[in-house]
């Protein structure tokens, strides 16, 4: 039987996820311009008071739902095998899973349009990258047996594995190459997994 401990924060979380994601659909749909406390309230059908009490702007609130995405990705990085070489479970989990996060590439050029316009969505998306980078490490700590504090190798490779992750996804919504944004994030993995060679079409597999 649920608690009512456990009752109440499963409908925190519900509602915090649903005003999220309404902020989220609001800026896809109709501008960051449109994306105020009460419409986000409106669309999630609570009070503005009720939004308030959840989030402190609608950066937060639009970005929410980038970091549960980001939450969720790394809840299967962190259920691999245990006897899984971490670089073939970041190769097995990438491609598709941050696929998933960004969903439709228009869309999500509309995101990295308003993040790239506007200092408060940059500041809050940089908020959210951080806590996904310093999560990830805590998970690459775990799977090696590595002291998080001590030792740098877990931040080191959580930065890289983010940064391709960010170059990926940059050079998808450009459009410059012709690729998948799967083909994309398997191509910045192989290239970080064989040392970054520099200079060679495609690095070694």
């Amino acid at each position: 039987m649920t608690s009512p401990a456990g009752l109440r924060e499963r409908k925190k979380a519900a509602t915090r996820a649903a005003l999220s994601h309404a902020a989220w659909s609001l800026m896809i749909t109709a501008g960051l311009s449109s994306v105020t406390p009460e419409a986000i309230a409106a669309a999630a059908d609570v009070s503005p008071r009720t939004f308030r009490n959840y989030f402190a702007s609608r950066e937060e609130a639009i970005l929410g739902e980038l970091l549960q995405r980001h939450l969720a990705l790394l809840d299967k990085l962190r259920g691999r095998p245990a006897d899984e070489a971490l670089w073939d479970g970041l190769e097995q989990i990438l491609p598709q899973g941050v696929t998933e996060i960004v969903g439709d590439r228009d869309s999500f050029a509309v995101l990295a349009e308003e993040i790239r316009r506007n200092p408060a969505m940059l500041a809050q998306n940089l908020v959210v990258f951080q806590d996904a980078a310093i999560q990830m490490a805590a998970i690459f700590a775990e799977r090696t047996a590595t002291d998080l504090d001590a030792d740098p190798g877990p931040r080191l490779l959580a930065a890289a594995v983010c940064a391709a992750i960010s170059t990926s996804i940059d050079l998808w919504i450009s459009g410059a190459i012709d690729r998948t944004l799967p083909e994309l994030i398997r191509d910045c993995l192989a290239r970080l997994r064989a040392g970054l060679p520099m200079g060679a079409a495609e690095p070694a597999a």
